[in-house]
């Protein structure tokens, strides 16, 4: 008992420090006022459903909410939405162009991204399929680290604008999981070398003229 309880308490110890190194690695360039965000040609929207059982899901409102912001403020041109479509009546990109569409956002700016299962999918098809390179990253802040950091280790030149966090139990369950979302993603970038699950060909962007 006495071993395990060492090999717990070593375990937490690892899981904090990697947690702790991804948020201030992005911390330079993580935007929370939107006036000081740097313009840049595209901004990648990272998915989450929009319903949580038969609640509004806030964390997917207050993303679209800070993506249609930059996008009405001129700090970027095109708007690509990442999310899963893993399902036949599952589809967050779709629902994700539909209510940006609602708020105002031209649909030709929108290009929807239907394989992003996860993060580490839409991050690396950013660059490998949509061609993007120096790009604004749009969710809550928590995200955004883990985001920058396997955009780093993929060579892009990202930077993340912080949609509203949620102030709720659900959202510290939310940031309870991420610590081990930020373990995997160590591993499948430093170890496993791990890659989308699937890629596919270039996809066009659209952007509005500058």
């Amino acid at each position: 008992m006495a071993i395990a309880g060492v090999s717990a308490v070593a375990l937490g110890g690892l899981l904090w420090l990697n947690d702790r190194r991804m948020s201030e690695q992005a911390t330079s360039a993580i935007y929370t006022e939107v006036s000081s965000v740097p313009s840049r040609a595209a901004a990648l929207v990272l998915g989450t459903g929009k319903w949580i059982g038969d609640e509004p899901n806030l964390f997917y409102n207050y993303r679209l909410e800070a993506a249609a912001e930059l996008f009405k403020r001129g700090k970027v041109r095109a708007l690509v939405v990442s999310g899963d479509n893993s399902r036949e009546d599952y589809d967050e990109p779709r629902a994700m162009k539909a209510d940006l569409v609602a708020m105002g956002i031209p649909a030709e700016f929108i290009t929807t991204d239907h394989a992003g299962f996860r993060t580490l999918d839409s991050v690396i098809r950013a660059k490998e399929v949509f061609g993007l390179d120096e790009y604004v990253i749009v969710s809550q802040r928590f995200h955004c680290e883990r985001a920058l950091y396997i955009a780093r280790q993929a060579g892009h030149s990202a930077i993340a604008y912080a949609a509203r966090d949620v102030d709720t139990v659900g959202g510290v369950k939310v940031r309870i999981r991420e610590v081990l979302a930020r373990c995997r993603a160590l591993l499948d970038t430093s170890v496993l070398g791990t890659g989308p699950k699937f890629l596919g060909g270039p996809e066009e962007v659209r952007y509005r003229d500058a």
